[in-house]
């Protein structure tokens, strides 16, 4: 399993983000989730539950397939120039609730900012907008915007609107 942590009462557990950020030197555009999900960690890279729109959003935003393969999905987004990682190294988490979320604890996004030219952040979710602006925008000059979260939990978002939101993606890459 592609995460280290301890269980608590309550199905809390202690989670330490252990999945590495995708970037490289042309990324423009950095998106950040919250924590990733137990499906995520279990398959070791993002978006890894089956119901989860995040990938389906994106290949409707940029009318391309990422492929099914975690290397495919790493070479859709550079080639389009996003990075992706989450906002939180390790929190308290009960399963993938966000509102449970407990002690978070930031990542370093200095690395990935020293090594590519991003222009924008774009949080995918309330709880991934309010923790990187509470936690880390001060320490970065790039703008940050929130995008609605792509979980199978926020289904008082359909398909359309939420794809209709993520299309703010192509005018950042322009």
């Amino acid at each position: 399993m592609a995460f280290r942590g301890n269980e608590t009462e309550n199905n809390t557990r202690h989670i330490v983000h252990t999945i590495t950020p995708v970037y490289d030197s042309f990324s423009r555009v950095l998106i950040l989730g919250t924590m990733p999900s137990p499906q995520s960690r279990a398959a070791g890279f993002y978006y890894g539950h089956r119901q989860n729109r995040f990938w389906a959003i994106l290949a409707a935003v940029f009318d391309s397939e990422p492929g099914p393969s975690t290397a495919e999905k790493k070479q859709f987004l550079l080639s389009r120039h996003i990075a992706l990682w989450d906002v939180l190294s390790e929190c308290d988490i009960s399963g993938a609730s966000d509102s449970s979320i407990r002690n978070p604890v930031a990542n370093d996004l200095s690395p990935l900012f020293e090594a590519a030219p991003i222009q924008a952040v774009l949080t995918t979710g309330r709880t991934a907008y309010t923790l990187y602006r509470k936690l880390c925008s001060a320490k970065y000059d790039a703008p940050f915007f929130y995008l609605p979260s792509p979980s199978p939990a926020n289904c008082a978002m359909g398909m359309d609107e939420i794809t209709a939101a993520y299309r703010k993606l192509l005018p950042l890459l322009r």
